[in-house]
């Protein structure tokens, strides 16, 4: 009897389990079809339309050549952006040697140049070169807070010069006919109304779309972004505001769709963890169990693709840290992965790490997150 019962009881366990796997399963594709209908309704910026809202965000050292094909590979994106170019290096830059203004001939209908600068002259001739090689539009940083940059006077420095920010918008808008994005932050103090009233700036001199980062300046990621300001933003203009900040799931996707109106998202470091994100959230792509391990292995080749074997090793280590964060061991795997001098020797670690499968995380390990 004892044995039966145990039988009985081990059947409706499976079912249990099975019932709430089940469960989980269809609340994710439910969760994936809200999504995807909302980012895949046409969106007109400027004198152009995408017709996917959800973009690689602007990054510097990270929307490299190679890891854009990766993301195109995948497939399911809308907007992909260049990693971030010199303004004053970029007229006359050669793009079969330049590491960052370098691209694919097929991406360039829905790719952005990022470009850097504090001058509006300089800003707009680079912005000309872009439209001549026939990009989808130029982006102007206004958000990076990495010292070196706004040493310069460049990146979230501009923030302190607000008028020297709507003189460089005006002057790109009026050199080019391409779409104008601008990426910016809250400012270098927690003021709302500061970030509300350089959308608005930016707006009436001319820019098309703008890329909303809600954290100020000096603080790089120590604290959550404050979304309520993307709505107070999105409220303020009559342009589209892709948001940004600390999408990890396809639930963070809903969620700040639906909290703050927001036109698109804008994905940073999680497009480069999981590059497969944007198939994920609009196709409904299910990573196999061997995502991490063939992803991986597939961007040391594309890496040689377009890079010698120095570039290549120096662009993996910048992508490990995000890679590694997918990982409950991952600062483990991070350090297994440095040590490498050669592309063959990072290929020989991948696939020692990969001999077992590592413990994923649901959401990264966000200390990894540079």
């Amino acid at each position: 009897m004892l044995s039966v019962t145990h039988g009985v009881w081990n059947k409706q366990k499976q079912h249990l389990t099975f019932c709430c796997v089940s469960s989980l399963i269809a609340a994710s594709i439910k969760m994936t079809h809200t999504l995807s209908h909302t980012l895949l309704n046409p969106l007109k910026i400027g004198n152009q339309t995408i017709e996917n809202r959800m973009a690689l965000a602007p990054m510097a050292g990270l929307g490299h050549i190679a890891l854009r094909q990766l993301i195109s590979e995948f497939g399911g994106h809308g907007l992909l952006f260049t990693g971030m170019c010199s303004a004053k290096a970029l007229p006359t830059e050669n793009p079969k040697i330049s590491k960052v203004f370098q691209w694919r001939k097929e991406e360039l209908p829905w790719l952005v140049c990022q470009i850097f600068g504090s001058e509006p002259d300089t800003m707009a001739c680079a912005a000309e070169r872009i439209e001549k090689e026939n990009f989808f539009g130029v982006d102007l940083n206004f958000g990076c807070s990495v010292a070196a940059i706004c040493k310069k006077g460049c990146g979230a420095q501009l923030l302190k010069d607000p008028d020297l920010s709507y003189r460089i918008v005006k002057r790109v808008r009026e050199s080019v006919t391409l779409p104008v994005f601008v990426k910016f932050r809250t400012g270098w103090t927690d003021s709302p109304q500061f970030a509300v009233d350089m959308a608005k700036r930016f707006e009436d001199a001319g820019a098309d779309a703008l890329t909303f980062h809600p954290r100020v300046a000096p603080d790089r990621r120590t604290r959550s972004p404050k979304w309520e300001i993307i709505t107070s933003v999105r409220q303020a203009v009559d342009i589209p505001v892709f948001g940004n900040g600390n999408l990890f799931e396809e639930k963070d996707g809903i969620k700040m769709l639906e909290m703050t109106g927001c036109h698109g998202l804008s994905i940073g470091r999680m497009a480069v963890a999981r590059p497969w994100l944007f198939a994920q959230w609009t196709q409904n792509f299910i990573p196999p169990d061997d995502i991490y391990y063939t992803t991986a292995r597939r961007i040391t080749q594309i890496l040689l693709d377009h890079y010698d074997d120095f570039f290549a090793v120096k662009f993996f280590k910048k992508f490990s840290p995000y890679f590694c964060a997918n990982f409950k061991f991952g600062h483990d795997m991070l350090k297994q992965l440095v040590r490498a001098q050669t592309m063959d020797d990072i290929k020989n670690n991948l696939d020692m790490i990969f001999e077992k499968i590592p413990q994923t995380l649901m959401r990264p390990n966000q200390n990894l997150f540079l």
